[in-house]
């Protein structure tokens, strides 16, 4: 097999590793035994994953259920559970539907019920019941994901203006308990912040929020600088969490695969966490220094990087990454560089990243492209397109960040 080859076979080794049923279902046997009725609740990308795995775990047990996920997510009517599609990275009017239909599930709840709260990544976007018009909130973030903070700083912001996030979701359980698995895409597992943390005490403060409104230069009504003096609940009595998956797992399924192959793997980090350009430029730099080593290597790196957005393209950090590596690699031989996001989609693309060689620098060159000049304008999905450079899966099922590999043939 060519070097490209060996790359579509770490991804899709390293994704089928990261499904979350076998996790859920070992997890829910640690469920207490319930003297009420148990109800779902499930938020995220990998969502629709999460319920079908409880639901083939509990059957019948289950009295009613609400799973929230991305359009195009839900692969099928799942018995029982009422299952909806809504916007992301950016929310829109089907995710307040969507939570307004959670909240009534989990109101009027007595001390022995119980509700399974299934969270994975993209939950920010899908599950939310606004404190300010929904105008004001979409613009609060798109400014955000287009200023360059990072992931934490965006829920910091998000859950002092919404009634679910913050562990205010768990607040409406009561006096019910709440048996939370959280399928990790945040590096480090911070629980308060995978989703927005709708059922787990919020360690983030107000002067936090504040610093980073003043930090990125952010527009915001007078409305929402009140909201963000709101401090959000810090105690939670009636949640147990467990964590199911993360990104050490996607490069530890990388590297065994990558091995399979023949390549040497060296996992360089599972906690990647800068610009994505400068993520490529690092990456590339690695392959210069080791392509003629004469050995085959994969360098594995997991993690979460953001774009600071410069133009009006259209792509995501993953391919953004993958982009500005080629750059770097250009003429190299045996050498192919890929990043991909766990779920399936990067950015608001059909790609879930991209993938690069030494030859793509010159193909975008004979179409009088080049990469500075697309990366000024964040286009580097329409750019990849042109030189069979997207990486396309599909909804995946689950979403554990991001995985970046350099491979070096001989």
């Amino acid at each position: 097999m060519g070097i490209r080859e060996d790359a579509k076979e770490i991804i899709n080794a390293s994704i089928a590793s990261a499904l979350p049923d076998n996790a859920v279902k070992k997890a829910l046997k640690k469920l207490p035994a319930c003297d009420g009725k148990i109800y779902l609740v499930a938020i995220g990308k990998a969502a629709w994953q999460m319920t079908k795995a409880a639901k083939d775990e509990l059957g019948d047990k289950i009295t009613d259920g609400v799973c929230i996920t991305k359009y195009d997510h839900v692969k099928d009517q799942i018995e029982g559970i009422r299952c909806f599609e809504a916007g992301h990275p950016v929310l829109d009017e089907n995710s307040v539907a969507a939570t307004k239909e959670a909240e009534k599930l989990v109101s009027g709840l007595s001390k022995d019920d119980f509700v399974i709260f299934l969270v994975s990544g993209g939950g920010s976007a899908l599950f939310e019941d606004p404190k300010v018009p929904l105008s004001e909130l979409q613009d609060i973030n798109k400014q955000l994901l287009s200023s360059g903070a990072s992931i934490t700083e965006i829920n910091t912001i998000r859950k002092r203006l919404s009634n679910v996030k913050g562990g205010r979701f768990a607040k409406m359980c009561e006096p019910a308990t709440v048996f939370s698995i959280i399928l990790s895409d945040i590096i480090g597992d911070p629980l308060d912040m995978i989703a927005s943390g709708p059922a787990y005490p919020d360690s983030a403060t107000t002067e936090d929020a504040t610093g980073i409104i003043n930090k990125y230069s952010l527009k915001v009504i007078e409305d929402v600088k009140a909201l963000l003096t709101e401090e959000t609940p810090k105690e939670l009595s009636n949640v147990k969490t467990i964590v199911t998956g993360s990104v050490k797992q996607l490069c530890a399924s990388a590297s065994i695969k990558a091995k399979e192959l023949g390549y040497e793997p060296i996992v360089l980090t599972a906690c990647l966490d800068c610009e994505a350009k400068a993520a490529g430029q690092f990456i590339s730099a690695i392959a210069r220094e080791h392509s003629k080593d004469g050995k085959k290597l994969a360098y594995i790196m997991g993690g979460e990087t953001v774009v600071k957005l410069t133009g009006k393209g259209l792509g995501g950090r993953n391919q953004e990454l993958a982009l500005a590596c080629a750059e770097g690699i250009g003429g190299l031989k045996n050498v192919c560089v890929f990043s991909v996001g766990s779920d399936g989609t990067d950015g608001p693309t059909d790609a879930a990243g991209g993938i690069v060689d030494g030859d793509t620098k010159e193909a975008l060159l004979s179409k009088e492209i080049t990469i500075s000049d697309v990366l000024a304008n964040n286009d580097s999905y329409n750019a990849l397109k042109l030189v069979d450079g997207l990486v396309i899966t599909g909804p995946t099922g689950t979403n554990v960040n991001d995985v970046a590999v350099l491979l070096i043939g001989v």
